[in-house]
């Protein structure tokens, strides 16, 4: 679809919420698949770019509605309507992205409860009945980009100073056997951008974005929050195999970690707006590989 000014989104939500016409109505944000609008604060609106995020949107709501009373954890109750154009309401999650200084500036126990809610909301999720999840719709999770794709496209934009650290992922990831626990569903997102943080309280209300969730090997769900801090994943690692007696190879979690920074940089590589961002990423990686 077409980009739209507040106003046409107005209109369009309007003519479904007639009670929404004297609000607050802002862009949220400018996903890749959908476009999101907050109303008062207080009412989130998703309106797909195309014919594949009207899909994906489609399945999203559709999963949520399986995984959403199984879990502790809050997470979008989501509407779909049909439009045209299709979009989705739901209702907004109190709180804001958790990033690296926000984790930094947490004490001991607001970490330690944040990892174990995170661990139970894995927990939870990596048990749900597979066939069920498959009926609405859940795949498999996008594959990364080949080793001999990164060492192409990915090593040549890297500094000479950790170009041997990225050839050493790149070689210890083709080196991995399967997983031994095998493919689960999970989130396979859990980075802070994807979280309702409440900074006051100093603790997570809820998570969302389940476009990306499905089917996955299981030692890769614990990478994302690698992206807030490797502490924070040591911590979920832990309390998750308190949880549920499975014992988690975290060699394999780094791995994972630095190969997947290699492939989103490889991935990117013809993109100037976002190829520094990802350089970044994998020089972070290499440093706490370094400090580790």
């Amino acid at each position: 679809m077409t980009e739209l000014d507040a106003s046409e989104f107005r209109s369009l939500i309007t003519s479904v919420f007639p009670e929404l016409t004297a609000s607050v109505f802002k862009l949220a944000a400018k996903g890749w698949d959908s476009l999101a609008v907050d109303v008062d604060d207080t009412l989130i609106f998703k309106f797909p770019r195309n014919l594949g995020a009207e899909r994906a949107l489609q399945k999203e709501a559709a999963l949520l509605e399986i995984v959403r009373p199984s879990l502790s954890m809050a997470v979008p109750d989501m509407r779909i309507h049909d439009g045209p154009p299709i979009f989705s309401s739901h209702a907004k999650l109190d709180g804001e992205h958790l990033i690296v200084e926000d984790y930094d500036a947490l004490g001991e126990s607001d970490r330690q409860r944040l990892a174990e809610d995170l661990a139970r909301f894995y927990a939870e999720l990596h048990v749900l009945d597979a066939d069920r999840i498959r009926s609405a719709g859940a795949g498999t999770i996008q594959p990364w980009q080949s080793p001999e794709t990164v060492r192409i496209k990915g090593l040549p934009l890297l500094p000479p100073e950790i170009r041997s650290f990225a050839e050493a992922i790149i070689s210890d990831f083709e080196a991995l056997p399967a997983d031994p626990y095998g493919n689960i569903y999970g989130f396979f997102d859990g980075h802070g951008w994807n979280m309702a943080f409440d900074h006051a309280q100093r603790r997570l209300n809820g998570i969302y974005d389940f476009a990306d969730s499905g089917f996955g090997p299981l030692h890769q769900e614990f990478i994302y929050s690698n992206f807030i801090s490797p502490d924070l994943t040591a911590r979920i690692v832990s309390a998750y195999e308190m949880l549920t007696g499975r014992r988690l190879d975290r060699r394999r979690i780094a791995i994972l970690t630095g190969f997947h920074r290699l492939s989103e940089l490889a991935e990117l590589a013809d993109d100037p707006a976002n190829v520094e961002q990802m350089i970044r990423s994998v020089a972070t990686c290499a440093a706490g590989a370094r400090v580790g």
